[in-house]
Formats: structure tokens, C-alpha cells, sequence
């Protein structure tokens, strides 16, 4: 698994685009014309990558899947029969909590859920597994949280899990059998497109429930013509997500 994120770390950008300096720099005296393309390459794809404008351009080609209108919230429990909120990894040994708690893309995602709950009274279902196979999984530290700081009960949890593919078809394992086939799904908006095409492929009836939008205008100073640190950590998010669509659809057919 930490090999496998390697590589995808170094072949996705901006791993790619610091390669390809690092590979002009090594061809500056051998071939300094390709040298100089490479370098161009590299920097203006980093450049671009810091742009929240940028973000939120490639953002709208991927949230395709519109947010849950709240007049909805109440009657979920006519279109679905659970709840399913996705993991986002863990911050590990937390200082302040002395324990690993979720992210804060996860923490969104279970305000979400938390509040669809409340509204509809839908069971939920945590999914997570564990992070280079240390306890606890993300389930777990999903559930804990959703208790604690919710005042949510989660009634399943699902701790197996590596991938969205692996979310899909291990809440099927626990759900299905019960005679659970619609399910709500909660997890970003630039996410939702594969764990939906996932899930349905799992043999779920899906009612997407996203959160998280990038696509929107979040007022930046200078129309977010200006590089921000965070742009490049969430054009590296649209651009696995990107890929991984593509790849879940070439090889889960």
C-alpha cells in the first residue's frame, strides 16, 4: 500500500511536474532545447495548479452531480433506507485529543450525515478501513466521533475497505443481506461521480449527497488570479479523482 501511493504521488501532479524539472536539469547541458521545454512545462504547470481559479474551472467538470435540496432532508427515508458516509483517511495521534480522529474533509462529511439522520431518521453506515493496518479504521474513528460530537448513533460499521471500489462493495456485503438497497451516500462533491458509479455497480440504489463544492466562487482576491498553497493540495484532489474515475471505469467493467 505505501508503495502503491508512491508511485501514485510521483506520476500524478505536482510530483509529475517536479520530475520534469528535475529531468531538465539533469538535460541542461546535453539538450538544453528539450531541457528548456521541460522546464517551461514544469512551471507553468505548477503555476497553474496554484491558481484557484484554475480549481475551480476543472472542479465544475467534475462535481457533474448537484447538492441535496434541503426540503428533501425529511422525506429521505422514502427514497433510502440507510445512510453511507466515506472515509477520508485519519489525523494520527492527534496532540490535542490523544487519539486519532478524522480529517477535516471526514469531519464534513459527518456533519452532513449527522444532520440528514436527524432529519429523515435513517440508520447510518460508516466505511473505512484501516491506514498501513493500524487500528483503529476509519469507520470506527468515524463512529466515535459521530457519538461523541454528534449525538449520532452509527448502526453499522464497515472497516476493511482501501478504495472507493472496496467502500462500494463492503457496505453491499453488510447491507444487502439485510435488505438494504438504496442507500444515501455523503462524501465531496468532486468524489461523489465515482463512489455513485461505484455503488450502483455494488447493486445500490443511490441518492447522492454531496458536500465539500470547489466549483463555486469563494470570493479570492484577484478572482483567484493569484497562486495560493491550497489551490495546489486541491488541484492534486481533481486531478486523482480525474484519474481514478477514468481508471475505475476501464478496470471495474
Amino acid at each position: 500500500m505505501p508503495f502503491r501511493y508512491f508511485i501514485k504521488n510521483l506520476l500524478l501532479p505536482p510530483g509529475l511536474f517536479l520530475l520534469l524539472i528535475a529531468f531538465a536539469w539533469w538535460l541542461r547541458s546535453r539538450r538544453p532545447r528539450t531541457a528548456r521545454l521541460l522546464f517551461v512545462v514544469g512551471i507553468a504547470g505548477l503555476w497553474a495548479m496554484s491558481l484557484p481559479i484554475v480549481v475551480q474551472w476543472s472542479a465544475t467538470a467534475i462535481e457533474s452531480i448537484p447538492p441535496l435540496q434541503q426540503d428533501q432532508w425529511a422525506t429521505l427515508a422514502q427514497r433510502a433506507d440507510a445512510i453511507v458516509v466515506l472515509g477520508s483517511g485519519r489525523e494520527r495521534k492527534d496532540p490535542t485529543w490523544g487519539r486519532d480522529i478524522p480529517t477535516g474533509v471526514a469531519l464534513e462529511r459527518m456533519r452532513y450525515a449527522a444532520r440528514l439522520s436527524k432529519a429523515s431518521g435513517l440508520p447510518i453506515l460508516t466505511t473505512g478501513g484501516l491506514h498501513y493496518g493500524e487500528p483503529p479504521s476509519e469507520a470506527a474513528i468515524m463512529a466515535d466521533s459521530l457519538r461523541d460530537d454528534f449525538a449520532v448513533p452509527v448502526r453499522w460499521q464497515e472497516g476493511e475497505s482501501r478504495t472507493t471500489w472496496e467502500n462500494a462493495s463492503m457496505s453491499a456485503a453488510i447491507l444487502l443481506p439485510q435488505g438494504i438497497k438504496r442507500v444515501v451516500v455523503v462524501t465531496q462533491a468532486w468524489h461523489m461521480p465515482r463512489s455513485v458509479w461505484s455503488f450502483e455497480k455494488a447493486g445500490f440504489t443511490v441518492v447522492p449527497a454531496p458536500v465539500g463544492f470547489l466549483s463555486v466562487d469563494n470570493a479570492r482576491p484577484f478572482g483567484g488570479w493569484t497562486p495560493e498553497a491550497r489551490a495546489v493540495w486541491q488541484s492534486g484532489l481533481l486531478l486523482n479523482e480525474a484519474a481514478g474515475l477514468a481508471g475505475y471505469r476501464l478496470f471495474y467493467q
